[in-house]
């Protein structure tokens, strides 16, 4: 694989220069513009690699800076209400039911926390020649010496083995780290042309020593390698990174696939993934499941990759009407990878309220921790969007983005897995008596007399909605020893009940054969 570039090619390249017109790539000539100051470093990486007249790490190194424009270490300060910043450091209590106890009474005193972005230290701007080359040189030397690794495409080398970063956590020399650590690994093989199994004894040694720890999720940035190896604790981010670095340091394909919002809880989830020289991808969770012995715990709606490369299809580079796009839907480098995790569906919205004239992008939403949720967007065309590659047996609901808001547009439908749709209009010319005995999936039993087991919290009062536009109430009431029943309740819709004060993490469900169903 060391292909050399021709001396007259190099000369011609620094006469191009010389004239005043760039030789690169117009990605590369863009980065190299953005990167300010800092160009002569990227330029020396060009320089390298165009001398050493090895083209393809010339070609991995217009990669790298040609994609790398919004790669970054972000910081951030958790504020309140008055944009006052707050002292908070989660290793200052114990576990996490004692720093949810402590985060809650600052709330009460100072109003709802956030996290607000202080700093993007870009790589454009800081990175340096000589960490750019030595990962470079590192990742090239395990691609073309290690036994797993010498038949993965140069593509997928590109994709998963070369880039020098996980997400957005400060920049380190790792290669070398992991290299050195597991560079006996294959005296420990039955089969050193096995990735699994080089993959496998490399996560078990993780295993040993890094463990997960939700205080992490209060944890304002992505920690580092020294960061981790101090703490050697932290959350799905940072096992999914740490992960990476150990994987890539020795020529496995690893990335992190994830769901922005899982389609039938709250919060999201980060794993690891593992690309075969056949191109088949094995999800694993780095730090504590082995390829082949990883399941998702949750239902998910859309699975996306992280990628270095920037996806000229994302909505963030397509022209639209609205500049505005919702959260993380606008970055530049996610690629959407369901299908190598389920069956999936394009699924047809028909609008039947008008379209504002300023908005051509739908969006279709799960509901997690009380709010609908762009998971997916599609261009509206003729009053209808189609949304792509979309998992089944999940409720959804469509919606616009305007003034800066989710806002549901229409009614919620349950996607089966056969691609059916099953709308959820609830029919007010239809009432039906809705009993209710838990505010989440439970396993409702009953007792001996036939009554229906209760799962809520004697004397807490309850609100049951139904989805109209909007959730609207159909009214509270305090629990008892038994089930709750509400009656004049619209029939054939979706519904949630909360209690009072919570946390919002109560599901959705339907009722069908007078039954609680859970979404």
């Amino acid at each position: 694989m060391n292909f050399r570039t021709p001396a007259l090619v190099i000369s011609l390249l620094f006469f191009i220069l010389g004239c005043g017109s760039s030789p690169y790539p117009p990605d590369v000539t863009a980065s190299l513009k953005a990167a300010g100051d800092n160009h002569a470093e990227l330029e020396q990486v060009l320089t390298h690699y165009i001398t050493e007249g090895d083209s393809l790490k010339l070609q991995g190194a217009y990669y790298l800076i040609g994609n790398m424009e919004g790669h970054c270490y972000a910081t951030y300060r958790l504020i309140d209400t008055s944009g006052a910043e707050v002292e908070f450091n989660v290793l200052d209590y114990p576990d996490y039911d004692s720093l949810v106890i402590a985060a809650n009474a600052i709330e009460e005193k100072r109003g709802e926390l956030d996290y607000e972005k202080t700093d993007k230290i870009l790589d454009l701007e800081t990175i340096t020649a000589d960490f750019l080359i030595e990962q470079i040189d590192a990742a090239f030397e395990v691609w073309r010496g290690k036994p797993w690794a010498k038949n993965l495409s140069y593509e997928n080398f590109r994709n998963y083995v070369l880039p020098y970063r996980g997400s957005n956590e400060p920049l380190e020399a790792w290669r070398a780290t992991f290299q050195e650590r597991y560079a006996e690994i294959d005296e420990n093989m039955t089969d050193n042309n096995d990735p699994m199994e080089a993959a496998a004894l490399i996560n078990d040694e993780i295993i040993s020593w890094f463990k997960f720890d939700p205080r992490y999720y209060y944890h304002p940035t992505d920690q580092g390698l020294t960061e981790m190896f101090d703490n050697k604790m932290g959350r799905c981010e940072d096992m999914t990174n740490l992960t990476i670095y150990a994987m890539r340091a020795n020529g496995l394909a690893v990335t992190s696939d994830y769901t922005p919002h899982w389609a039938d809880c709250g919060n999201n989830h980060a794993w690891n993934a593992i690309v075969t020289p056949e191109g088949k991808v094995i999800p694993f969770m780095g730090a504590e499941c082995n390829p082949g012995k990883y399941n998702l715990g949750h239902k998910f709606a859309k699975i996306y990759r992280k990628s270095f490369g920037k996806q000229k299809d994302n909505l963030i580079f397509l022209e639209k009407k609205q500049e505005k796009v919702p959260g993380w839907l606008a970055g530049r480098s996610y690629v959407d990878v369901t299908a190598d995790y389920a069956k999936v569906c394009d699924v047809t919205v028909k609008f039947e309220k008008e379209i504002p004239d300023s908005v051509d992008i739908a969006y279709l939403c799960v509901f997690n921790s009380g709010e609908w949720r762009a998971i997916h967007w599609g261009r509206i065309i003729n009053g209808s969007a189609t949304f792509t590659d979309m998992a089944g047996d999940i409720a959804y609901i469509p919606a616009l983005y305007l003034n800066e808001e989710i806002v549901p547009f229409g009614a919620p439908f349950i996607l089966e897995l056969d691609c059916s749709m099953r709308l959820l209009a609830a029919n007010a010319d239809e009432d039906i008596t809705v009993t209710v005995a838990s505010t989440t999936k439970r396993k409702l039993d009953r007792s001996t007399d036939g009554i229906a087991k209760s799962f809520l919290t004697t004397g807490q009062e309850y609100e049951l909605f139904y989805m109209a536009d909007e959730w609207q109430s159909l009214g509270k009431a305090e629990a008892g020893e038994t089930a709750l029943e509400f009656s004049d309740v619209p029939a054939g819709g979706l519904y949630w009940m909360v209690a009072t004060d919570s946390d919002k993490e109560e599901r959705i469900f339907t009722i069908e054969d007078g039954q609680q169903v859970w979404w």
